[in-house]
């Protein structure tokens, strides 16, 4: 998962959330006298209840222009191309994805690529990138390849056919590339000539060029399988042969009949595609691989170009992941040296980061764990130098400004449930800047000079918002002010807005665990039931204070106490804190929500014989494991796409955590939550999507087929055709609601 980051993702839960924090003067609210009901059919339907929430914030090369990708209130899946002028200060739709659509279905390769990214539930517009100069935009819509300009001409990329993958503009924008049929074609933009494979045509159907292989997309948030050098004239392009992967028959079973697919999978202990690494030329007469080592069993893991195009430097993770080598190549020769190692903690692993920037005087600024919390360091000459330092972390890079020497990232220096924007000098980073205010939680994204800021922040009852901001985080201009008054469709339901709580309890090892609760309004003496959500897994946090999700004040709304708690395993705590769950999963994280549901079940207000969980995908494995271990504990579980047989899932995922099941059977057998399936003794619903392909299906048709065989009674909904993305205004709907009426039914609900 990226499994399991993204099954936050998956969850409706999560995507009804996206952050938390308090409220400042200048998003001050005001709010109704009364309130209507807010329901489950008004928290799925449109306009979504966040308002309108930006994608893909860019700004154009010539700095001009503030283009966002923004939903229609009339269809919150939809997005179109929305353009900020400046120099105008005026907002206009920049491509109209309804006039530009041709309503071709996407290929089955197009809605796996989609899947991968998170956003196979969106429509219209999901990608776009602006030419060099910035006159126009290049806009992939139903497949085609679209130029738009900005003086309203609309033009197809000559020599496309539909269902062309991962387009991408030349650094001076005079060519465009593209995948179409496993190989990487170039051709001119203007269409005066036809593009060009560059890549040879390969007679076995298991090599492809140019694209990212499946555990590249799927869990090393690399999506792309080929790179321009800086001024265009070569790019470093990704070969791969799945000939060795494991094909596995996945049934994509629907209301109207059932597909089937054959696909390469690598699932864990058995071979991964091979891979290698080539310079080719942007007219692909010539190629020269790259020297990647002798052991052909690695991860590609990044790619860079150095800033003046000499050198390509590439980091080389080994099937371990206890190893990470920055290599730096010769282009024209493929000959590579190690620049430096990155080696895990012990009992630990390697995390992936794109928190780096390679600098025109050829030295680095790099993210690393080496100290046990994600900081960063200044690599020159050979040897590093700490920058930043303490029990926090640094989440992401954002930018360096390299006239100045100014440095600009993300961190919970302040409060690790609310991410700030952070800046220091180069050369003096004991002095440390906050940017952003503390009452919020902070995300940003920055230009490629690190001067311009795009912030986005929320709080427990602010949406996000996004702003346009300087290199000193003074407001610009606001990209989405999002103010929920007036219109905005939150603004009814804003005097039953019920605030979230956030405190602390102590694992049994002591450490402090986060939790976040909202409760409906509370009468004396009345004792409430528990929704608890719970994800559980590594690289994921669930507690954070920022705009929790109209979900989760519906669920308030019926009477529900709604709790989460981010255990041992979970992300930004650091090496230790989340290398608890190494080789042990279905463990420490599972006491931890023990210790919150005794915490829980302590509060005076709280009824303890009616607190139930909740989880998707990793959580739904943790529902299993909850109810397997700890038997009348909660009153009832919900478990969606749950991983069931940790054997079923990929290599790069599983193997980081639980080793080599070849090597280390045991740790699978115990980590899997088939083994004590007949331990459950509590009401367990279990719900799939019956097309998924990320958790597939046969984990819950192997626990259905364990629990039936032990005559464990649980209950079951399917739905057809889903992926492991179950929703939609009306499915969402019928989901919660068949939640809510099974723990009804057991006695453990609400009642409403």
């Amino acid at each position: 998962m990226r499994l399991l980051t993204s099954l936050l993702a998956a969850s409706a839960l999560a995507a009804a959330a996206p952050v938390l924090a308090a409220e400042t003067k200048d998003s001050a609210v005001t709010a109704p006298q009364a309130a209507p009901a807010l329901t489950l059919e008004r928290v799925f339907a449109s306009p979504g209840l966040a308002g309108p929430v930006p994608r893909a914030v860019k700004l154009s090369p010539d700095g001009r222009y503030v283009t966002v990708l923004r939903n229609r209130p009339d269809d919150r899946e939809r997005y179109d191309l929305w353009g900020f002028d400046r120099k105008a200060g005026q907002w206009r739709m920049l491509v109209d994805s309804k006039k530009l659509s041709s309503g071709r279905e996407l290929s089955e390769a197009e809605k796996m690529q989609r899947e991968r990214q998170r956003i196979g539930d969106l429509k219209g517009i999901v990608s776009y990138e602006w030419t060099a100069d910035s006159s126009a935009v290049l806009v992939p819509i139903d497949g085609e390849l679209i130029l738009a300009g900005l003086d309203g001409s609309v033009r197809k990329i000559a020599g496309t056919k539909g269902g062309e993958l991962d387009p991408s503009l030349s650094p001076k924008g005079a060519h465009v590339a593209f995948l179409r049929d496993q190989r990487l074609f170039v051709g001119p933009v203007d269409g005066s000539s036809e593009p060009k494979a560059v890549t040879p045509d390969e007679t076995a159907a298991t090599v492809h060029w140019g694209e990212a292989e499946f555990v590249a997309q799927e869990e090393m948030n690399r999506f792309k399988g080929y790179w321009w050098s800086p001024d265009g004239a070569r790019l470093a392009v990704e070969r791969f042969d799945e000939a060795k992967v494991g094909t596995v028959t996945r049934a994509a079973i629907g209301a109207d009949g059932t597909k089937t697919f054959e696909q390469r999978y690598p699932a864990a202990g058995t071979p991964n595609a091979e891979v290698s690494l080539w310079v080719i030329g942007a007219d692909g007469q010539s190629r020269v691989q790259v020297d990647l080592g002798s052991d052909k069993d690695i991860y590609l893991a990044r790619v860079d170009w150095a800033p003046d195009g000499k050198a390509l430097y590439v980091q080389r993770e080994d099937r371990a992941q206890s190893r990470l080598d920055m290599l730096k190549v010769d282009p024209a020769t493929g000959k590579a040296e190690v620049l430096f190692t990155e080696t895990a903690a012990k009992d630990s692993w390697i995390n992936l980061s794109d928190g780096y920037r390679f600098l025109a005087d050829g030295s680095l600024i790099w993210t690393s764990e080496r100290d046990g919390f994600a900081h960063l360091y200044h690599y020159k000459a050979g040897a590093f130098t700490q920058l930043t330092k303490g029990e926090w972390v640094v989440t992401d890079l954002l930018g360096v400004d390299q006239k100045s020497g100014r440095i600009t990232f993300i961190g919970t220096k302040d409060d690790v449930l609310a991410p700030q924007v952070y800046a220091f000098d180069l050369n003096h980073p004991e002095k440390i800047d906050r940017l952003t205010d503390l009452a919020f939680h902070n995300s940003a994204a920055m230009d490629r000079k690190g001067q311009t800021l795009v912030v986005t922040r929320s709080a427990d009852n602010q949406p996000p918002q996004s702003y346009l901001a300087d290199a000193t985080g003074k407001r610009l201009a606001w990209i989405e002010e999002n103010r929920v008054e007036g219109m905005h469709p939150y603004a009814p339901y804003l005097a039953s807005h019920r605030a979230a709580q956030f405190g602390t309890i102590p694992a049994e090892d002591g450490t402090p665990l986060h939790w976040m609760m909202i409760t409906p309004p509370l009468e004396p003496g009345k004792r409430y039931p528990v929704f608890s959500y719970h994800y559980g897994g590594p690289h994921a946090q669930v507690v954070a204070k920022g705009w929790q999700g109209a979900l989760a004040q519906a669920i308030a709304s019926k009477g529900y106490i709604y709790f989460a708690i981010d255990g041992r395993g979970s992300d930004n705590r650091g090496v230790k804190f989340e290398s608890a769950i190494n080789r042990a999963m279905g463990s420490v994280e599972v006491a931890d929500q023990l210790a919150g549901s005794h915490y829980l079940k302590s509060l005076p207000f709280v009824d303890a014989k009616r607190v139930s969980t909740f989880g998707w995908s990793y959580g739904g494995y943790m529902t299993l494991k909850m109810l397997e271990q700890h038997p009348g504990e909660w009153a009832a579980g919900v478990a969606v796409a749950p991983v069931t047989r940790w054997e079923l899932y990929d290599t790069h995922y599983t193997e980081r955590y639980l080793g080599d099941p070849n090597k280390e059977p045991k740790v699978y057998e115990t980590s899997g939550a088939l083994k004590d399936a007949a331990k459950i003794s509590d009401p367990l619903m279990l719900i799939h999507g019956m097309a998924d392909d990320n958790v597939v299906f046969e984990n819950s048709t192997a626990l259905i087929a364990k629990l039936q065989g032990e005559a464990v009674p649980f209950e079951m909904m399917l739905y057809p055709g889903f992926t492991h993305r179950i929703g939609g205004p009306k499915v969402s709907k019928h989901l919660y609601e068949t939640v809510f009426r099974f723990l009804d039914r057991h006695g453990v609900g609400s009642g409403q």
